[in-house]
C-alpha cells in the first residue's frame, strides 16, 4: 500500500517532506521520501493523501479500562468491542495506549482479543489495579455512580505489603506500576512504601506511574524512584524551581491532564474552574521551561474521549504543534521501550501511522482532526477512521487493505465485514482521482488484498475499514 501526496512528518525534529510518499508493505513501512523518488510496487493500492499531513501513530499514557463497558470483556461481541474502542481511542488517531488501573485480568483479555485479530484496537500496555493507602477504594455505592467497575485495588500499608503486592502484580505479567500517592480521605503512602514497590518494578524492567494530589505526593514520589508522574496538582499551587529540577534530573516525564480539571469542576464556579486550570497549566508551562519530558495523557476513561482541548490546553502552555507531537509519539515510544518499532516514520517500523486533514501545522486542532492508519490486530490490515466532526461526503479517506485475508481464510470469500465490488469500487461521494484509477493488476486478476474496497456509512455511526474481527458501523 501506498500513501501519497501528503506532507510527511517522519519524526517531530525532521523537516517535512512535502508531496511524499510512505510504501507499506506487510505492516510495517518500506520506503518513505519525496514522490518520485520512491520506487512504487506495480501492484501496489494508493491512498490519497493530498491536502493532509502524515504522522506516527499517536499514543495516549493516560487511559483508564475501567468503565461499565468494558466489563465482562468477553461476552462483548467483536463488532461491538471494535466499536467501543473505536469510539474510544482510534478514530482519534491512538495507536497505543497505557492503561494505568483497571481490573487487571479483564483487561489483559481485552488485549488479547485484539492482538488475535479478533477485534479491531490499540497496542494496549497496562499497571493493572494500582496500589493505594488502607481505606482508599470508594464505597461500591460510589463506584456505581462513577460508572466503573468494582476493582480490588492493593491496599499497601507497608514496605513488606507494597513490594509483596508489586510482585504479584509483575508476575502476572503487567506492564509498569500504578501508585495513588494519597486519597481523598487523608491516607498517604509513606515514601518507603513507594520506594518499596518501585524497587521491585525496577528490578523487572517496568515503569513506575505515580497519581499524585498535592506537591508532597510529586516529591515523595520522585524520591521513591516514579518514572512519570500522572497528574499536574493544580489544588497545591504553583511547582516550585526545586521540584522540577528534582523531576528533571531523576528524568521523571509527566501526563499533564489538563482536561481532567475542568471537567471535574464543570458544577463549580467559572472563576474557581479558570483559577484552578490556569495553575495546571503554569505547572506544565513551568516543567517545559525546565526541559521537562511531557507524555500524552488524558485520564481517558474519566474524561470525555475527544482530545481536542487537551491539545488546546497545552498550547496554551506553550507547546508548539511539533512539542504535542513528540509527547505524541517519539517520546513515549523512546520511554516505553519502543523507540526502535515506534514514534517516527521510517524503513522497518510498524505502519502505525496517523493522516491529519487539513494544514499541517494549522495548530493543536489539526491533531484532531486525524484519519487513523495502523496495522489492524497485527494482520498486516489497514484501518481507516472518519475524521471527528468531518463531513459525511469525503469524509472518509481512500483505502484498500493490504493482508487483509488470514492464510486460511479463502481468498475468494472476503470477511463479512465488506463486500468487494468486481475489481475495483470507489467510496461515495469522493471519485479518485485520474492517476489513481490504473493501478496495474487491479484491471486484470488481481488477489482479494490488491480490490478496491467501498466504505459506506451513515451519520450516525463512525466507519473503520478494520480487521476480519468485524469493523464497527456499517460497510459494505
Amino acid at each position: 500500500m501506498v500513501l501519497a501526496g501528503g506532507t510527511i512528518y517522519a519524526s517531530p525534529d525532521n523537516a517535512p517532506i512535502r508531496g511524499g510518499v510512505v510504501v507499506i508493505e506487510g505492516g510495517n513501512i518500506a520506503a518513505i521520501g519525496p514522490s518520485g523518488a520512491v520506487p512504487l510496487p506495480p501492484d501496489a493500492a494508493v491512498l490519497d493523501c493530498a491536502g493532509c499531513a502524515i504522522t506516527a501513530g499517536f499514543w495516549n499514557c493516560h487511559v483508564h479500562f475501567f468503565e461499565r463497558k468494558w466489563a465482562n470483556v468477553d461476552a462483548i461481541p467483536a463488532a461491538e468491542l471494535s466499536r467501543q474502542l473505536q469510539e474510544m481511542l482510534t478514530q482519534y488517531g491512538f495507536t497505543s495506549v497505557f492503561d494505568l488501573s483497571s481490573p487487571w485480568a479483564n483487561t489483559l483479555r481485552l488485549r488479547e482479543r485484539i492482538e488475535s485479530g479478533e477485534a479491531a484496537g490499540p497496542a494496549i500496555r497496562s499497571t493493572g489495579e494500582g496500589l493505594v493507602p488502607p481505606g482508599a477504594v470508594p464505597p461500591d455505592e460510589v463506584l456505581e455512580i462513577m460508572s466503573v467497575m468494582k476493582t480490588p485495588m492493593p491496599e499497601v500499608a507497608d514496605a513488606e505489603q507494597a513490594a509483596a503486592a508489586a510482585l504479584r502484580l509483575l508476575d502476572q505479567g503487567v506492564d509498569g506500576i500504578k501508585l495513588f500517592a494519597s486519597s481523598p480521605r487523608g491516607a498517604t503512602l509513606p515514601e518507603s512504601v513507594m520506594a518499596a514497590a518501585a524497587t521491585e518494578a525496577h528490578r523487572a524492567g517496568k515503569p513506575v506511574f505515580v497519581h499524585p494530589n498535592s506537591t508532597a505526593d510529586v516529591e515523595s514520589a520522585v524520591c521513591a524512584g516514579a518514572d512519570i508522574v500522572a497528574h499536574t496538582t493544580p489544588r497545591s499551587g504553583p511547582w516550585s524551581e526545586d521540584l522540577i529540577a528534582l523531576m528533571r534530573a531523576r528524568r521523571v516525564a509527566l501526563t499533564p491532564t489538563l482536561t481532567l480539571w475542568k471537567y471535574y469542576l464543570r458544577h463549580d464556579r467559572v472563576s474557581t474552574r479558570e483559577q484552578v486550570v490556569a495553575t495546571a497549566i503554569g505547572q506544565l508551562r513551568a516543567s517545559l521551561a525546565a526541559g521537562g519530558e511531557v507524555l500524552f495523557g488524558s485520564d481517558l476513561g474519566a474524561v470525555d474521549y475527544d482530545p481536542a482541548e487537551e491539545y488546546a490546553l497545552m498550547a496554551e502552555a506553550g507547546m508548539t504543534f511539533r512539542q504535542i507531537l513528540a509527547a505524541l509519539t517519539t517520546a513515549p515510544a523512546q520511554r516505553f521501550g519502543e523507540g526502535a518499532r515506534r514514534g517516527r516514520i521510517a524503513p522497518g517500523f510498524a505502519a502505525d501511522l496517523a493522516v491529519l486533514q487539513g494544514h499541517h501545522e494549522a495548530g493543536p486542532q489539526a491533531l484532531g482532526a486525524v484519519r487513523t492508519l495502523h496495522p489492524a490486530c497485527r494482520r498486516g490490515g489497514v484501518q481507516c477512521e472518519r475524521a471527528p466532526g468531518a463531513g459525511i461526503t469525503g469524509a472518509l479517506t481512500w483505502a484498500a487493505v493490504a493482508g487483509w485475508f488470514s492464510e486460511e481464510q479463502d481468498p475468494a470469500s472476503p470477511p463479512a465485514c465488506c463486500e468487494v465490488a468486481g475489481t475495483r469500487t470507489t467510496p461515495v461521494g469522493n471519485p479518485p482521482p485520474a492517476r489513481h484509477r490504473s493501478l496495474g493488476r487491479l484491471g486484470g486478476q488481481a488477489g482479494p488484498a490488491e480490490r478496491w474496497l467501498r466504505p459506506t456509512w451513515d451519520a450516525r455511526t463512525p466507519v473503520s475499514t478494520a480487521s476480519p474481527g468485524r469493523p464497527p458501523g456499517h460497510i459494505r
